[in-house]
């Protein structure tokens, strides 16, 4: 089991980072920072910031909260009073990066836009994550994950023909936009280091959801190209598809033309491979149909770790399609540290993403999540310099909140 709040030999180590992001895209993009060794200091409401109040909950503890905020640190202030805003003003100064997701205009208003942080700080690095960005013909409508997966496409290419438009289940936009913005934020931490100041950076939702559908968004402006869903059963499992088998789905993925050979023998097919309908992938993606229902029997008839084991041997990639209940079964998963048991103060002990990335000599961070205001204290006296007194006085002003 694993604890830390704070840094300990990340790769990010020495960084500190605002994180007034709210939901997932601006949180996930914190945690990141958490994760590789940056001190992030959750910056919220009194009372808490809302997503604590998500579930699923575990043993009373709310699994989306603990899941994007664990390793960072809790300062609990009314950023509305000023002298919440003289705290975070203070901040400023003393920090590398500030995150925040509001509505466009919003962070101006509340007095903390990008012209205010550099006079504060001028290697402040500002990360503007939005639901249509800072400008443009939508900026000013708010959006969630579910906006870029319908505006980019790509919700109509998702499933099969004849099924209305589908969402992923899991928040694909946002995850993706996260990413987007921690690796601008890098770049520019890796800017600042030659030009000696920092930038303002921004993503957007709809912008990845047009990058994710990039492809056949190109094809079209290319030369009107149209790509469409594939029908069930169609044909397009022998270049990837999904197949039933005796006890359950499993996925393939035999797209290139070697692998077909080796999906040919396998099947001990071996008329397959030299089928002048089948020799490349256009042409599989064409015919597939012609094959479906014999290759659906034959995965039908078998179970699907007999399956998977036997293809493997081929050097074919190919998978299980689990439950969640089998992901979290699933050996890849421990071995490889990717969820980690964490102490909470409220459920005991809880599951947090853990060490995504494998540093070989600053392994990244994995903590727990705070309570509110966990480490207000902390940050007032340690970081600010505030005597007890001035923070005694802040909370009992409602200006911050300790626990």
């Amino acid at each position: 089991m694993t604890t830390n709040n704070g840094n300990m030999n990340g790769p990010l180590e020495g960084i500190r980072v605002l994180d007034l992001g709210r939901y997932q895209a601006g949180p996930r993009c914190a945690l990141m920072f958490a994760r590789m060794g940056a001190e992030v200091i959750k910056v919220e409401n009194i009372g808490g910031d809302e997503s604590r109040q998500n579930g699923p909950r575990v043993r009373g503890q709310s699994a989306y909260w603990v899941q994007y905020n664990s390793g960072k640190k809790s300062l609990s202030i009314n950023m509305r009073s000023e002298k919440g805003k003289e705290v975070l003003r203070e901040l400023v100064k003393v920090s590398d990066v500030l995150l925040q997701n509001f509505r466009p205009g919003t962070i101006d208003i509340m007095g903390f836009g990008y012209d205010v942080l550099k006079e504060l700080n001028p290697k402040i690095i500002m990360i503007n994550v939005s639901a249509y960005g800072q400008y443009g013909p939508n900026s000013e409508k708010v959006g969630f994950d579910p906006i870029g997966q319908a505006m980019g496409g790509l919700m109509s290419l998702t499933g099969y023909e004849g099924l209305p438009p589908i969402k992923t289940y899991f928040p694909l936009i946002d995850r993706i936009t996260a990413l987007h913005a921690c690796i601008g934020a890098l770049a520019a931490l890796r800017e600042r280091e030659i030009s000696g100041v920092g930038q303002s950076l921004e993503v957007c939702l709809a912008d990845t959801g047009f990058t994710v559908n990039e492809i056949p968004i190109s094809a079209y402006l290319g030369d009107g190209q149209l790509t469409e869903r594939p029908s069930q059963g169609g044909g397009s499992g022998i270049v990837g598809g999904m197949y039933e088998t005796a006890d359950g789905y499993m996925i393939l993925a035999a797209g290139n033309d070697a692998m077909w050979i080796r999906m040919s023998e396998a099947l001990e097919k071996p008329e397959w491979a030299t089928d002048e309908r089948f020799k490349t992938r256009s042409q599989r993606q064409e015919n597939g149909h012609l094959l479906e229902d014999e290759m659906s029997a034959w995965f039908k008839e078998r179970k699907t770790k007999y399956i998977i084991d036997y293809l493997s041997s081929f050097s074919i990639p190919c998978a299980p399609v689990n439950t969640t209940e089998q992901a979290a079964k699933e050996p890849q998963l421990h071995e490889r540290g990717i969820l980690e048991e964490v102490p909470d103060p409220v459920a005991g002990t809880m599951w947090v993403t853990g060490k995504m990335i494998k540093f070989d000599r600053t392994p990244m961070v994995v903590g727990s999540a705070p309570t509110v205001g966990q480490h207000t204290k902390e940050i007032l006296q340690e970081l600010l310099t505030y005597s007890e007194d001035d923070v005694a006085a802040m909370v009992d002003d409602k200006v911050v909140e300790t626990s």
